[in-house]
């Protein structure tokens, strides 16, 4: 493949929105919600491949709407480029709902009727897009339509013009082609001699041909597999690869030999299965990941049969394809066949898809609920200020930042509402708590079911735990705490919440070099992973150490520590933040009442208005940012000197 190309593979066709039943084991009648992904083969695999380290991009058409809006931002957060993700103002995203009903039937209904993927042209076909790739993939699902064949044409013969590769996933759904009632979307094969023929159509353009063996039986125009794969062969002279569920794949470079078993075999991975939908896409995935690095066949099949196992193991199509770590991970280890209850694995991919990078985070804490009632009280103020006030700290985050990265707020559902629903619309990173303020033993401020209260907020939304906690606690405390932190840790896996665990050990006793991080890996010990830390500011370098250890020997993928402030006057924090800021792993702080005591004071009290109120927010965080900034930088040149 040419070294200079900016992309190593385009997939064409289908996009959509895939509604998968959150019920397990009943029919798609009695699924009461769905969870929400994108969806559709090419999209699906332009994914997988990005996950697996190639440069992908997708060429497709969405509507106008708030789903085409959210495929072209989840294909920007998976590395996808959405160059060739086009707006058709005049139709709909197209929409699939599915469930799982058990291990052979997976209902689905594709709500594709004029949607905009299937009015892809060969004028949306840009030449210098489809140039700049090394490969093209095509699936046959778009060729039933003469506009999208046209454009798939085009498409492969513009990559050949320019030395690219043309794969073809046969991807065979007979009810999109109207061969089946439109509630019979999980039907596989419909012998039908006319979609034989369109499809052969493309087959002389094809360097690679995929496809399980119905869709190789559709393609070669009989239901005796080597004989249809003997049919390709006479018009390809591509490498065919034969999917064959858990019995892995088999491919075939050259002629078709009388015997399946006689082609190149990758051997499958014996999983249970939990969902077959998007394992062909995932096994397209990462036999391209092979191919297109030109790694050995075997290699590629591997890769191939592995991710598709992975695959099967989980609820969804595009949010369970495997990492490139996971992948390796997978490859080199031993697993239980239920591959979803392998906890390691779990964590890989947890931590290897979160989306948004934070090298560095500065973040106004605003989300504190008890410090504000108490302020009213003091000055005599009506409580239902409290929001205003608090709607506030998105503007001084903003004033400040300007949509620059690295900064966030940390705001409550009480008071905070009217804040977070403002954040939505910016790039700022959003905390938001969920412990009922005070408590200790650990209480939960919404139901006593959190995981019923996570799926209300946004998935956006990083929870945020305050525990005052100590290694040294009487066992009945500590036991009854940890038990809330993991139901909570839980909880946000099952909902898809990023988690910080604020840890404040100094209200329950003494502490040293070594309380902090005895914490930590207590919370590890029992199987916690959070993506983030709140910490207190300590002024001990060997604390901070310690800290860094224990992440680094339990969770490598950690987003990092942030620093809380306890109210610490102005110069003792940033006096703290140098210690800290010796440590990698320390990114930053989430500081409130330094930042926000006198002015919510005197704005309760009506002494300054909304504007005063966010110009000093913003001055006294602006401070607290040029602080840590520096003592990053006085670090970095300490270790260059």
């Amino acid at each position: 493949m040419a070294a200079e190309r900016q992309l190593e593979l385009i997939t064409i066709g289908r996009s959509c929105i895939d509604l998968y039943g959150e019920q397990i084991g009943g029919r798609l009648e009695d699924m009461t919600s769905f969870a929400k992904y994108i969806g559709g083969s090419p999209t699906n695999t332009a994914v997988g491949a990005s996950r697996l380290g190639l440069r992908s991009g997708l060429l497709t058409r969405v509507g106008a709407d708030h789903f085409g809006r959210f495929i072209r931002e989840q294909l920007q957060r998976e590395g996808v480029s959405t160059r060739g993700v086009l707006e058709d103002p005049a139709r709909l995203t197209a929409l699939v709902f599915l469930g799982i009903r058990d291990p052979e039937t997976f209902p689905l209904i594709f709500y594709r009727e004029n949607c905009a993927d299937m009015a892809l042209e060969a004028a949306d076909v840009d030449e210098a897009f489809i140039g700049s790739a090394g490969a093209v993939l095509i699936n046959g699902t778009h060729l039933s339509r003469d506009n999208v064949f046209d454009a798939c044409l085009r498409a492969c013969t513009i990559a050949r013009a320019n030395g690219a590769r043309v794969v073809f996933d046969i991807d065979y759904r007979p009810v999109l082609w109207g061969l089946t009632r439109k509630d019979m979307g999980e039907n596989r094969f419909v012998a039908d001699a006319g979609v034989t023929e369109r499809l052969q159509r493309v087959l002389p353009l094809c360097d690679l041909i995929v496809g399980t063996e119905e869709e190789v039986h559709i393609l070669g125009g009989t239901t005796d597999t080597v004989a249809a794969l003997r049919a390709i062969r006479e018009r390809s002279a591509a490498l065919l690869v034969c999917k064959r569920g858990p019995l892995g794949c088999v491919a075939f470079p050259g002629a078709v030999p009388d015997r399946l078993d006689q082609g190149v075999v990758g051997q499958g991975f014996s999983v249970e299965v939990f969902n077959v939908l998007g394992a062909g896409d995932a096994f397209m995935a990462g036999f391209l990941r092979g191919w297109l690095r030109d790694e050995p066949l075997e290699a590629a099949c591997s890769y191939a049969n592995a991710c598709g196992a992975i695959v099967v193991s989980r609820h969804g199509c595009s949010p369970a394809m495997p990492t490139w770590d996971e992948l390796q991970q997978f490859l080199e280890g031993t697993h239980p066949h239920r591959l979803r209850d392998d906890v390691a694995l779990e964590q890989t991919h947890w931590a290897t898809t979160r989306t948004g990078q934070w090298p560095h985070l500065t973040v106004l804490a605003m989300d504190h609920r008890s410090q504000f009632e108490a302020l009213c009280e003091q000055t005599g103020a009506d409580p239902a200020l409290i929001p205003r006030f608090k709607a506030l700290a998105l503007k001084a985050v903003d004033r400040l930042a300007g949509g620059a990265p690295g900064f966030g707020l940390l705001l409550d559902g009480r008071f905070g509402m009217r804040g977070l629903e403002a954040a939505a619309d910016q790039p700022y990173w959003i905390g938001r708590p969920i412990e009922l303020p005070g408590s200790c033993p650990l209480e939960f401020e919404s139901s006593p079911d959190v995981a019923t209260e996570l799926s209300t907020w946004p998935a956006n939304h990083v929870v945020k735990c305050l525990a005052f906690y100590h290694p040294d606690d009487p066992a009945d405390l500590r036991e009854r705490q940890e038990r809330q932190l993991s139901r909570l840790h839980d909880a946000t896996r099952k909902t898809g919440h990023e988690l910080l665990v604020e840890i404040i050990a100094s209200r329950n006793g003494d502490i040293d070099d070594r309380t902090i991080a005895r914490a930590m890996q207590r919370l590890y010990d029992l199987g916690m992973r959070p993506d983030w830390w709140k910490l207190e500011p300590n002024d001990s370098i060997a604390a901070w150490r310690n800290i860094e250890a224990v992440i680094a020997a339990n969770d490598p993928h950690c987003r990092g520590v942030v620093l809380l402030g306890l109210s610490a006057p102005e110069d003792e924090l940033i006096a703290s933040f140098q210690a800290a800021a010796s440590v990698p792993v320390v990114k930053g702080f989430a500081v409130g009442r330094t930042i926000f005591a006198d002015s919510a004071e005197r704005w309760l009290s009506g002494q300054i208005d909304d504007e005063a109120a966010i110009e000093d927010l913003a001055r006294r965080f602006s401070v607290l940012v040029d602080a840590w900034g520096a003592a990053k930088a006085n670090q970095g040149a300490s270790l260059t000197a």
